[in-house]
């Protein structure tokens, strides 16, 4: 099969129109690259029209245009279109004695085209998408300057155009690249099993937090809870049972507490919450609303087998003086306080244990 004869089938077409729809050319703005380069064609091959087109299913659309006022032309009235279909340079001295186009709406009609030389606009996989080609009201020909310049020209346009699919393959690599990081971030800053905050991206919160703090923000609340007899479970239950208590325990939490407060897994079956501009009363009070649901909500993942579980919960406020190790420190020993008083309960410092639920 010849090259011409290979150009003229669907399957061809198909994977040509692929490769054209790739570069994302069609129907956009002008732009002064192209203009430029149909300019100096015009120019050099003295031609009063000078086009960059490209030739899609049903239309040859023009990117550049010098000469004339329009845009688009269908496909059957396009000399481009035959061009598409040669190997170099095309010419038609003169279009009025060739068979093909002498009985052309544009050749018999307005704008009277009689000369036309193309110079195919092909990319790196060897698709030709279109020309770059000067037209002329009188039939002639070009010199072999002008045939070379002509081909260097659509060169140039295509070097431009893979610049350009180069220049948003890489944005969108960049995009992907960070999006990546952006969820390995993430990933680093997440528990695994239960979705929350992990101990160092609380930690890092928590420094955070205190900066605010100390530079004039409202003062704020630290809460350590830890599931009760939570070994228990795994032992009676298994392990997978222990899992699934610990994330409806989180999903527990993250639908009690505000959208504003931070909540993580601290290790184990304890977690932390940071409270911002909170009081410790305001703090008991959603501790109070935790140990509550507990009461009433199974935290199994299956239905038919409840799970009820109970937390000790230790509260100590954060202002302007505090440190972060010394206040971790202190919330630990008032949630361990808690479990020394028989568990299921609060302890906030600086205020009388809240009774055994």
């Amino acid at each position: 099969m010849s090259k011409i004869d290979e150009r003229c089938t669907s399957a061809y077409e198909e994977s040509r129109l692929a490769e054209l729809a790739g570069y994302e050319i069609l129907d956009t703005p002008k732009e002064a690259a192209f203009d430029e380069i149909a300019e100096v064609a015009s120019i050099i091959c003295e031609a009063p029209i000078a086009l960059i087109n490209f030739v899609d299913r049903d239309r040859q659309w023009f990117k550049a245009i010098k000469g004339l006022s329009i845009r688009e032309t269908p496909l059957d009235i396009s000399i481009c279109a035959h061009a598409i279909l040669q190997s170099g340079l095309f010419i038609i001295p003169d279009t009025t004695l060739d068979e093909r186009f002498s009985s052309n709406p544009l050749v018999i009609g307005d704008p009277h085209l009689r000369f036309y030389a193309g110079a195919l606009l092909e990319n790196e996989a060897g698709y030709p998408l279109g020309t770059l080609c000067v037209l002329d009201y009188q039939p002639r020909e070009l010199t072999d300057k002008q045939r070379f310049a002509l081909q260097a020209l659509a060169n140039q346009v295509m070097a431009h155009m893979e610049l350009m699919l180069s220049y948003r393959y890489q944005k969108q690599l960049i995009l992907e690249l960070e999006a990546t990081r952006e969820e390995m971030v993430q990933l680093a800053a997440t528990d695994m099993l239960t979705g929350l905050l992990n101990r160092r991206a609380f930690e890092q919160r928590l420094q955070e937090t205190l900066a605010l703090i100390k530079r004039g923000a409202p003062s704020a609340a630290l809460v350590m809870v830890d599931l009760d007899h939570f070994k228990r479970i795994n032992d009676v239950f298994g392990h997978p049972a222990g899992d699934d208590v610990l994330k409806c325990f989180a999903d527990l939490c993250v639908s009690i507490f505000r959208e504003a407060d931070v909540m993580a897994r601290w290790g184990g079956e304890e977690f932390m919450l940071l409270m911002p501009n909170t009081s410790v009363k305001e703090a008991q009070q959603a501790a109070e609303r935790l140990l509550d649901s507990l009461t009433s909500t199974s935290m199994a993942a299956e239905a038919d087998t409840p799970i009820y579980v109970t937390a000790s919960i230790g509260i100590c406020p954060l202002n302007a003086n505090s440190q972060l190790e010394e206040r971790l420190h202190t919330v630990d020993g008032l949630l361990y306080q808690a479990k020394r008083q028989g568990r299921n309960g609060i302890v906030i410092e600086g205020i009388s244990p809240i009774e055994k639920r």
